[in-house]
């Protein structure tokens, strides 16, 4: 394979242009960069990882203070197994606890306690700070916005497109 057609880039052996490679180089660095970022403030400052804090969270928000272990895997995008773990972990440190499941004897609820909704407030201001810091401070407002509905797109045409992946090992 000579001539002109070595002179192809990787990138669109691979399938992608040079535009589309750089796009998605872009937002895969920025992404994980905030990502790495947020958990390790969350970490260092509240010894709760990003995964803990949007758990604790989901708990806080909820009417009840507590959801069935199935829908925290849903909700998070994470294997059941992991959620296991990551719940006997906060159990451990008192931030939620465990129960059968009124409706469904087979179910189990975690529910946050009162120092769980304590610590997921402490964290959010830090959360939230990393948030302004490394996402919406250097973006403009319509940025902001195109940012916004660019990845409602993607996460509608993932949804519609079946079963999402999920986080952790089995």
């Amino acid at each position: 394979m000579g001539g002109s057609g070595a002179a192809r880039s990787a990138q669109e052996l691979n399938g992608l242009d040079d535009d589309e490679q750089a796009a998605w180089s872009n937002y895969l660095d920025a992404a994980l960069r905030l990502y790495a970022t947020l958990n390790r403030r969350l970490t260092d400052g509240h010894r709760l990882s990003l995964h803990d804090v949007r758990l604790l969270a989901i708990l806080d928000h909820s009417e009840s203070g507590s959801a069935r272990m199935g829908d925290l895997a849903e909700q998070l995008l994470s294997l059941p197994s992991r959620v296991t773990r990551q719940i006997r972990r906060l159990e451990t440190a008192g931030l939620v606890r465990r129960e059968a499941s009124p409706d469904d004897r087979r179910g189990v609820l975690a529910s946050i306690t009162g120092a769980g909704r304590a610590a997921v407030a402490d964290a959010m201001a830090t959360y939230v700070d990393g948030v302004r810091e490394g996402f919406l401070r250097p973006l403009t407002r319509p940025q902001v916005a195109s940012m916004g509905e660019n990845s409602r797109r993607l996460s509608a045409a993932m949804k519609a497109s079946g079963p999402a992946a999920k986080f952790g090992r089995p």
